[in-house]
């Protein structure tokens, strides 16, 4: 095969998988190390991935550019339900909690129904609408204002001011991205002042972020990963980062989907 041949069809695996090994391609391809590197390079010397340690993953945007909430809701669909599952058996009745904004935990939102006695806090439209979709009395669900941003977030000194008054148990946050280097992270400069606060606000910190957000970075960083009092994620984080990420966050969860 060719050099631009396996290249061709590395970046073919890159886009169905979103990201691949080093250990993977050489196995796959029946060539050394030094070579795949050297096609990897050539790749992403084109802009068409990033290099990751050990491997490459697809080329992300630029770290302000910020997806609609319509199209992140399409991503990783299977996963973002698996997590959303775990983290609602971490609710119980008379909690009061806050939900961010995010198609994670918008997925944990529609999971809250049945829990009695429940308070919610979010900047979040589509977490509020879940929940008015499916009224309970003994729910109180508390939208802050604030101004929108495409992903459907409020926020803007209206929802700092809003959620820096209120103490709940719980915050279930979701985030753009996360690394070791930059800790949790979005696109949205006002959204992780938001974040910020909604953290200050909360007793426990749950992250809720699937594995494509491994080594993605937005502009603005929200928090260490140290923050975090449990992340859950799922099965698709590579060994290495399980490693790296359960050394600094008080506890991870993995997640089969």
């Amino acid at each position: 095969m060719l050099a631009q041949q396996r290249q061709t069809a590395i970046l073919d695996l890159i886009r169905q998988r979103g990201g691949v090994r080093v250990s993977q391609l050489v196995s796959r391809f029946g060539v050394s190390d030094m070579t795949i590197r050297r096609d990897l390079e050539v790749l992403a010397e084109r802009g068409l991935v990033d290099k990751v340690h050990g491997g490459a993953t697809l080329a992300g945007p630029g770290s302000a550019e910020e997806p609609g909430f319509a199209a992140k809701s399409i991503r990783q669909q299977a996963e973002k339900r698996a997590i959303a599952e775990r983290a609602a058996g971490m609710v119980e009745p008379g909690m009061a909690i806050a939900l961010s904004a995010g198609t994670t935990t918008a997925a944990l939102a529609t999971l809250l129904s049945d829990v009695r006695g429940l308070t919610v806090v979010t900047n979040s439209i589509p977490v509020a609408d879940a929940l008015y979709q499916n009224p309970r009395a003994d729910q109180t669900v508390v939208l802050t204002g604030g101004i929108r941003t495409p992903s459907d977030a409020l926020t803007g000194p209206v929802a700092e001011a809003a959620i820096s008054a209120l103490n709940v148990d719980l915050l279930f946050l979701g985030v753009h991205g996360l690394s070791p280097r930059t800790g949790f992270t979005t696109p949205n400069l006002l959204e992780a002042g938001v974040n910020r606060c909604l953290i200050g606000a909360a007793r426990r910190l749950v992250v809720l972020a699937d594995h494509t957000k491994w080594e993605t970075i937005g502009i603005a960083t929200i928090a260490p990963l140290e923050a975090a009092d449990v992340l859950i994620t799922d099965a698709g984080l590579p060994a290495e980062a399980r490693t790296t990420i359960g050394e600094q966050v008080g506890e991870l969860v993995v997640v089969e989907v």
